[in-house]
């Protein structure tokens, strides 16, 4: 009894512990389970993000997965807005911040409400990919996120496995 606690159920044991760690500290995968992201992530993607514990570090185009209030629940979209940008989303679809409009050769489905938006200090504002069918900031009553509803960035596409890799 002494040899398989000692071989078999501290080494299991210690690898529960282990991986609850990291899962709790370092890293989550989460399921997207929309089309708001299309074509970068398709409904039923598994994707592997890392926490953020340091938001000021994001940058604008990385996609991140936060707590939404509104419907409590985790979304990923794409980070448009910093704190203290003015953000236009003009009718033909195209995006300017602060005056300069962005490239965006990830976005494929124009559309959606156009609308002008003065992204708060200590606030962000996303869009998803799929402008045409995506639920974002455009069309929440708060349209945008505090940094401590920031969860983490989505890094790569685990599952399935003909979509394995990283997220640009």
């Amino acid at each position: 009894m002494k040899n398989f606690i000692k071989e078999w159920l501290m080494p299991i044991g210690a690898a529960v512990i282990l991986c609850f760690l990291i899962n709790r500290f370092l890293f989550f995968n989460i399921q997207v389970p929309s089309e708001s992201m299309l074509p970068t992530i398709q409904i039923g993607d598994r994707i592997v993000t890392t926490k953020i514990y340091n938001p000021s570090n994001l940058k604008r185009g990385d996609i991140i997965v936060f707590y939404f209030k509104e419907n409590n629940e985790k979304l990923v979209k794409r980070l448009i807005g910093l704190p203290g940008d003015k953000v236009e989303v003009k009718a033909d679809g195209s995006v300017y911040v602060n005056g300069a409009k962005l490239d965006e050769p990830y976005v494929k489905y124009q559309g959606g409400p156009s609308g002008t938006y003065n992204v708060p200090s200590g606030c962000y504002f996303f869009l998803g990919d799929n402008r045409r069918n995506s639920y974002d900031s455009r069309l929440w009553k708060n349209p945008y996120i505090s940094p401590s509803d920031i969860l983490g960035k989505a890094q790569f596409v685990f599952y399935p496995f003909n979509r394995f890799g990283a997220l640009k």
